[in-house]
């Protein structure tokens, strides 16, 4: 695996404006060997990308929008939700340090209560049965006083407690929960992740609204399988499983 340990020193490297910072990192992966952990952190992104095209509003030099290359190449193409979960248990963590009630809503948004406070893209490219490379692209609401998109929920740190928070110190702490994760993984105890992820779900207690391409209904989560799908549990005992985008919470 290459640097899977970490030895060779990640680059961090700092721009103040990029369309994406995963597209930025593509781009210069594409030029030049990075070290597993490296960083493209940039102040302000004109194109920031979510899941399925969603477009991330962030104020520039408020919040931290980065993302990270790693090389999980002992993970299996059909487990590749685990680096999604490394990822967004990472979030939940550090956030976790400044306020209570955050939550992660499936697949890999954070929440605090009922409002969204960090989105991720994450891009797995396949080397056959494996996984070759991960970019992590994550959005996390920070310093962040107003909103002015068109998005529902959104919220920021700052909106939650009042205190301003120094990105650097942030992104440091991240990448302290991100690392001790991540070597989780690489020791194989993915059931520990795995359950962790299931502990801090969003709504991940009691029967609760969801609709699908028939109409509404109230389930309750009855389980993450390892290739993400969520089941939910209907009060007669039917089960349901769904991929990502087929089902929504209400």
């Amino acid at each position: 695996m290459q640097n899977s340990s970490f030895e060779d020193s990640p680059e961090v490297i700092y721009l103040e404006e990029t369309d994406s910072t995963n597209s930025q990192l593509r781009r210069i992966l594409s030029e030049k060997e990075l070290a597993e952990g490296s960083l493209v952190v940039s102040m302000s992104q004109t194109a920031g990308r979510g899941q399925t095209g969603n477009k991330w509003e962030s104020e520039a030099g408020k919040n931290l929008t980065f993302s990270m290359v790693i090389y999980p190449e002992t993970v299996a193409a059909n487990e590749q939700f685990l680096i999604s979960q490394v990822c967004a248990l990472s979030v939940k963590r550090t956030l976790a340090t400044f306020t209570d009630n955050i939550w992660v809503k499936w697949p890999n948004d954070i929440y605090w209560n009922d409002r969204k406070i960090c989105g991720m893209l994450i891009e797995n490219d396949l080397a056959g049965k494996t996984i070759h490379c991960s970019i992590c692209g994550i959005g996390i609401n920070i310093n962040q006083k107003r909103f002015f998109s068109d998005a529902p929920n959104p919220v920021s740190l700052t909106q939650i407690t009042g205190e301003e928070y120094n990105l650097g110190e942030m992104l440091h702490l991240f990448q302290q929960h991100f690392y001790a994760l991540y070597l989780q993984l690489l020791q194989e105890k993915k059931e520990e992740i795995r359950k962790e992820y299931k502990d801090v779900l969003y709504r991940g207690k009691g029967f609760h609204s969801y609709s699908d391409k028939d109409g509404s209904f109230e389930a309750r989560i009855k389980e993450i399988m390892p290739t993400g799908h969520l089941v939910l549990e209907l009060a007669n005992g039917e089960t349901r499983c769904y991929a990502f985008k087929e089902v929504a919470i209400k």
